[in-house]
């Protein structure tokens, strides 16, 4: 079932060592999971290339999550429950079965609590993501591990109002809600918030999977933030270029593993966790943020060595077994969220989409749209609209390719519009996609 708010947007190759004797395999005789957050569609696809059923329910009940999922609840405004607060009746009204929830419910540790109690969980406890998002203790262990961690305060008394410091929510996802911080009067929002000093620098995300107090980094990534080829805000999630672990240099490397590993054995982290971090042009890193659920890249792992995602986070929790034969990476992906532009009709957004998905999945062999809208959907202007993919054989390549794309999609859009409004009385039918 599927319910219809508006679109508001809000690998390994490396070893571990061997997990706690004690832990056995659960293997269950039906593999049915259920997903839960924001968005669903990633990992409930890697979950069906594994050969699990999948129950689901996020914001968007997107075309291709419905394709991949036994059943999707929406939930939302005008979805069946609301978000977050309905989601532990959801996840009791779907079958008995291990529940994973994704971005952004790292915010709502009391969510994660109350479905623990009715439901086995393959995702840190509510406890340990409480701790992990608490910026003093974070920083206290990141600097511990002699890692740099930015100057971060509760309150803007006494700070600086020229643009050196970062006001972020503490509940927030995909960059939303952070600004520079220029005085004035914090808004209601800002009692919920910190003001953090503003590191100029490269962006990296490194991706680890972690069992019993050890993690072994699986990915790291380079995201895109406040792309305005995207359409997006400043410090808004754009997607992420995938950098190969065996193409980090070897320091960098290293203080991933050790910056991981510290941070899963302070926190009692389990599964797949993500951290944020800056690079700056002295090439020393700064710790921004744990996200303890998986990431939005990680996808770009799987398409590039087959390694499973839902497999690994899965078997971290001692459900099933991870696979440890990696393939190299056949070439470097990317991805890119795609803002709605101004004034985007449903159906403009549905033909361009149909037209140039067939395209792209002939140039690269898997889909390059995901996070696909219902045709009839009305879009949100200035919301996350879909996901683009692209590959290449460097980063620059895959980029390039990737911003083309994205470009020659929002062009689409408009020019939907524009043969719209020169003939709006010629008839429209939608054209089924294959992405």
């Amino acid at each position: 079932m599927i319910g219809t708010p508006n679109k508001e947007r809000a690998a390994s190759r490396t070893t571990m060592g061997m997990a706690l004797a004690a832990d056995r395999l659960r293997e269950p005789a039906a593999k049915r999971c259920v997903v839960v957050g924001a968005t669903a569609r990633a990992f409930v696809e890697s979950a069906a290339r594994l050969g699990w059923t999948a129950h689901a329910a996020d914001l968007f009940g997107d075309v291709d999550l419905a394709a991949a999922a036994a059943e999707v609840v929406r939930l939302g405004a005008a979805g069946v429950a609301s978000y977050p607060q309905g989601i532990p009746d959801v996840v009791s009204s779907f079958p008995e079965a291990v529940c994973i929830y994704t971005g952004a419910l790292e915010n709502h540790p009391d969510v994660i609590a109350a479905i623990a109690a009715t439901r086995p969980l393959a995702g840190c406890s509510a406890d340990a993501v409480r701790r992990v998002r608490e910026p003093a203790r974070l920083a206290a262990v990141v600097r511990d591990a002699g890692l740099r961690f930015p100057d971060t305060f509760e309150s803007p008394a006494g700070l600086p109002a020229d643009g050196s410091f970062l006001i972020k929510p503490l509940r927030s996802a995909g960059g939303r809600g952070i600004h520079l911080w220029h005085g004035g009067r914090p808004d209601p929002a800002g009692r919920d918030a910190v003001w953090q000093r503003f590191i100029h620098g490269e962006c990296r995300s490194a991706n680890y999977v972690a069992r019993g107090g050890m993690a072994r980094l699986v990915g790291s990534s380079r995201p895109l933030v406040g792309a305005n080829w995207c359409g997006g805000r400043e410090f808004s999630y754009c997607g992420s270029i995938d950098v190969p672990i065996d193409h980090l240099p070897d320091g960098m490397r290293t203080t991933f593993e050790r910056l991981g590993a510290a941070v899963a054995a302070s926190f009692g982290l389990t599964g797949l966790f993500g951290i944020d971090l800056i690079v700056d042009a002295a090439g020393e890193l700064t710790v921004l943020e744990v996200n303890p659920r998986p990431t939005a890249s990680l996808e770009l792992v799987e398409r590039a060595t087959g390694w499973s995602v839902a497999a690994a986070h899965l078997a971290a929790h001692g459900w099933g077994e991870e696979s440890r034969d990696i393939a190299a990476a056949d070439a470097i992906w990317a991805k890119a969220v795609v803002f709605t532009p101004p004034k985007a009709s449903a159906e403009a957004v549905a033909e361009a989409i149909a037209t140039l998905s067939e395209q792209w999945i002939g140039d690269d062999g898997l889909p390059a749209v995901a996070d696909i809208p219902h045709p009839d959907e009305q879009p949100s202007p200035g919301a996350p609209l879909v996901t683009v993919f692209a590959r290449g054989d460097t980063p620059d390549r895959a980029v390039a390719t990737l911003r083309r794309r994205v470009l020659r999609l929002r062009d689409s859009i408009a020019d939907g519009l524009s043969r719209r409004a020169a003939a709006p009385s010629a008839p429209w039918r939608p054209r089924g996609s294959t992405a």
